[in-house]
């Protein structure tokens, strides 16, 4: 679909910094306010040259001509048509025609307290990040919302975490910005056109490494919201199994080029710190497993059942997040060498169990034993992991992914 352009962008020589693009659906009652309200934030307080974009979403109740009215009153106010509806597409259709620099949006709203704005986009205009966006959930962000809203976007924001391990806190807050050449990149490869387009944006960044910077903001829920909060849960739910489906495949990566973000090449302190968590983690789930199974069945034996219980989530957090690895790209022999290093694990804890029970070690002899046989193991098993498994970079990504917060 081609969409409808009113007042032509601006010549390029004088292209603004900043494109602020509001996208609306029939709100032909608030919008010459707020554009006005934002109009004037920019003149007096914004440091870049900037323009408004006001997307029209086919809204039927005269929002249009509104729209066309604020942009003949003030000026660097545009006006972008689009026959259907969708809040995704209309940012997509906004930000691929811009010729900002930076592309930035909020709602209509303006729920979104307009001094993050500058906090919001500097780092993307001085290049230092690749993304950006207002958060209700970080540390020094004030919000006003009801109780329902409040533990949806709470309860989403950890299912994100859960299933990919995003380090950004929120991401449904209307408020969000991105490098235009980024986006030329990224905006193509989102499928979304409506409200799930926001998260599908953010994990397609950060799954190619781009380093995603996070404001707190002041937030106030608007009682006049449009949004079907149930409609859209359930479309956001399919959404991210749609993505974590794609990524599991091995989908979802972009040719960067000279704008991805070399690796690191040195991550000894972060790794090491890392592995240990996921050991102490690891350890504290085997050792209780060992102190139930062992009333059951002989403590050898409690000891496999508890090492085995735990060595596939451990294989995998390791290789997630110890040393970065999170695609398919040779996971087959990732999970191998794993296994390996369990029967060297199985070996090693079992043989020092059985000579304490020779001995006649009780319980606490017997749980110490096997604490510290699972310590040496796991020293050497780091050493093998960084030098061996994991000794390079891994191939699938682009950069390490980031969250710089404020």
């Amino acid at each position: 679909m081609e969409p409808a352009r009113d007042h032509d962008p601006t010549p390029a020589a004088d292209a603004p910094v900043l494109d602020v693009t509001v996208p609306v659906y029939n709100e032909a009652h608030v919008l010459a306010a707020s554009i006005a309200t934002l109009h004037g934030y920019l003149r007096e307080h914004f440091p870049f040259a900037w323009r408004i974009t006001i997307v029209d979403n086919a809204s039927t109740d005269g929002t249009l001509d509104v729209a066309h009215r604020v942009a003949a009153e003030l000026d660097h106010v545009h006006v972008l048509h689009l026959d259907r509806k969708g809040r995704g597409l209309a940012l997509r259709e906004a930000w691929l025609a811009s010729p900002a620099r930076v592309c930035a949006y909020m709602d209509v709203d303006l729920s979104t307290g307009l001094d993050a704005l500058l906090p919001l986009v500097a780092p993307l205009v001085t290049g230092h990040s690749d993304v950006a966006i207002g958060s209700r959930l970080a540390p020094g962000a004030s919000v006003a919302r009801g109780p329902r809203r409040e533990i949806i976007s709470r309860t989403y924001n950890v299912i994100l975490k859960t299933v990919f391990a995003v380090r950004f806190r929120d991401a449904q807050c209307g408020f969000k910005a991105v490098r235009s050449d980024i986006g030329a990149l990224l905006l193509p490869e989102v499928r979304d056109d409506g409200w799930f387009f926001d998260t599908e944006l953010l994990l397609l960044a950060e799954h190619n490494g781009l380093r995603v910077h996070e404001v707190p903001v002041d937030w106030v829920d608007d009682p006049d919201s449009r949004v079907d909060v149930r409609r859209t849960a359930t479309d956001d739910l399919k959404g991210v199994w749609r993505m974590a489906r794609s990524f599991l495949r091995g989908g979802g990566r972009l040719e960067l080029g000279s704008l991805r973000r070399a690796p690191l090449t040195e991550d000894f302190g972060r790794q090491l710190v890392g592995f240990a968590a996921v050991g102490a983690l690891s350890t504290t789930v085997s050792l209780v497993l060992f102190l139930v199974l062992q009333r059951s069945t002989h403590p050898v034996w409690a000891n496999v059942l508890a090492i085995a219980a735990t060595a596939l989530a451990n294989a995998w957090a390791n290789r997630r997040f110890t040393f970065g690895h999170r695609s398919r790209v040779d996971r087959g022999r990732d999970y191998l060498a794993a296994a390996s290093m369990l029967l060297t694990s199985l070996a090693v804890s079992s043989g020092l169990l059985a000579l304490t029970l020779w001995a006649g070690g009780g319980l606490i002899a017997q749980s110490l034993t096997l604490i510290g046989a699972w310590a040496l193991v796991a020293v050497g098993r780091f050493a093998l992991l960084r030098a061996w498994v994991f000794a390079s970079p891994p191939a699938e990504e682009h950069g390490r992914s980031v969250v710089t917060r404020t």
